[in-house]
């Protein structure tokens, strides 16, 4: 399936005493990837919480393997792991700028109904656009 790569430079309140990216503010790495992911195929998280239907993280999982630090520029490379459900699945892979992965991820969203807040599958106007 389609990637994207979106390109993200570290800002100093991003890192910790160290110098080196905060672990925790990688999830919001990943939501940036994600959403301009979604972007790419049209689909906006205003529209969908318009309709109803919200996406909120139920599972993440993120294995670093280098470290970040302030200034530096980083690729949030995001691919769909399989076509959604009830759920969508994102694979990541954060870069640095000479390629070399620092972040591999997984992250899966549950499709809610805001009325009822219970799961719902994907809405037909996403698949369609996913699949096409």
């Amino acid at each position: 399936m389609k990637y994207t790569e979106t390109k993200i430079r570290v800002r100093y309140g991003e890192t910790d005493q160290m110098g080196i990216v905060y672990h925790g503010n990688y999830a919001q790495y990943l939501e940036i990837g994600r959403v301009e992911w979604l972007r790419s195929y049209g689909i906006s998280y205003k529209k969908m919480e318009e309709q109803g239907v919200m996406l909120p993280v139920i599972s993440l999982s993120i294995n670093y393997k280098k470290s970040a630090g302030y200034d530096d520029v980083i690729y949030v490379k995001t691919q769909l792991c399989k076509m959604p459900t009830a759920t969508i699945e994102f694979d990541f892979e954060i870069l640095n700028e000479d390629g070399e992965i620092i972040s591999l991820a997984k992250v899966i969203l549950a499709f809610i109904n805001m009325k009822t807040m219970r799961p719902t599958r994907c809405p037909k106007d996403i698949l369609d656009k996913l699949q096409n």
